[in-house]
Formats: structure tokens, sequence, C-alpha cells
């Protein structure tokens, strides 16, 4: 069952990463990538790593995604 649900994280890792580099807009990529990295973060925790989940999901999700947030919005959304 724990093998079923690890691959089942890290199909979604991928397709979160295959959709941040496909779409066209700036936002919903940014939201791509964030979920990438949370579903990295829950890989980490199933393969009983919690404090390199806990890093991931502060760092790489929270932290990372917010300097992206702060960045488009003060660069116009992304738009010309």
């Amino acid at each position: 069952m724990l093998e079923f649900l690890l691959l089942l994280v890290c199909a979604s890792i991928l397709v979160s990463g295959v959709l941040a580099v496909c779409l066209k807009d700036v936002l919903p990529a940014m939201v791509a990538s964030s979920l990438a990295s949370l579903f990295a973060a829950v890989s980490f925790l199933l393969l009983a790593a919690p404090d390199v989940a806990m890093a991931e999901a502060a760092i790489g999700c929270g932290l990372a995604t917010f300097i992206f947030l702060y960045a488009i919005r003060k660069t116009g959304n992304g738009k010309g």
C-alpha cells in the first residue's frame, strides 16, 4: 500500500512539474511549481524523513512561493 501511495505522489510531482513548464501564464505556473514542492515534501514524509519533509515544506513550498508571489506582484503579474 505504501509503495502505491509513493508512486501516486511521485506521479503527481511529475505532472506538476510538467504543468509548471508548459503553462503560459506566470501565476498558474508558480502554483504548479509550488504543488510539485509540496508533493516532494509528502514523498519525503512517506520515506520516513520528517526533518527533510519539514524543510522542503517550509522553504521549498512556503518561502519560495511567498517570494515568487511578491515578485509577480511587484512586476505587474508578469505582463510586459
